[in-house]
């Protein structure tokens, strides 16, 4: 009895699935202003996202050595093994 439920819910989704992605195909075919924005911006994002990739592939060990401070405060910043002189607040 559960398995016809669970073969009915995938298969709903599946068909979900494929007439969303008939649907996207058919947009993506015609040739009207909405479609050519949001190619526009899809590509937009893609190039920043690969961008983005290749400059934290070329400067990432800059930028993590910035924030990795040396020392006896540890990574990031930890606790010191001594106290300031200074009294609290």
């Amino acid at each position: 009895m559960e398995e016809s439920w669970d073969f009915e819910f995938l298969s709903r989704i599946v068909d979900g699935f494929v007439s969303f992605l008939s649907e996207f195909v058919d947009d993506w075919l015609a040739n009207d202003m909405r479609v050519s924005i949001f190619k526009i911006l899809f590509s937009w994002l893609v190039v920043s996202l690969i961008a983005i990739h290749f400059a934290w592939r070329v400067y990432g060990n800059t930028v993590n050595d910035m924030y990795y401070r040396q020392g006896t405060g540890g990574q990031n910043g930890g606790t010191p093994d001594t106290a300031p002189h200074r009294s609290g607040w």
